[in-house]
């Protein structure tokens, strides 16, 4: 078994709350993940940018449908990219 990308970050509870650009890097990681392609071919562009689409809205849907209870363990602050 192989371990998921390291570099998916805990999006839910995120304060504050996880952009669409953060969402959609998950989704593109995840993707890339299990297709093997870092950068797909031409001939595979349209289906491999369609499923980055598909995983950012389930993962968007999701995260507005958790119901978050309160929690003892604190939630990892995102690590998010600093504006150049």
């Amino acid at each position: 078994m192989t371990t998921m990308c390291r570099n998916i970050q805990q999006l839910r509870g995120a304060e504050p709350p996880a952009t669409e650009a953060e969402i959609r890097d998950a989704a593109l990681q995840f993707v890339r993940k299990v297709s093997g392609y870092r950068r797909p071919s031409a001939s595979n562009a349209a289906v491999f940018d369609r499923a980055v689409d598909d995983v950012a809205a389930a993962v968007q849907r999701m995260l507005d449908g958790l119901v978050v209870a309160p929690s003892s363990r604190p939630v990892e602050p995102l690590q998010r990219r600093r504006a150049s």
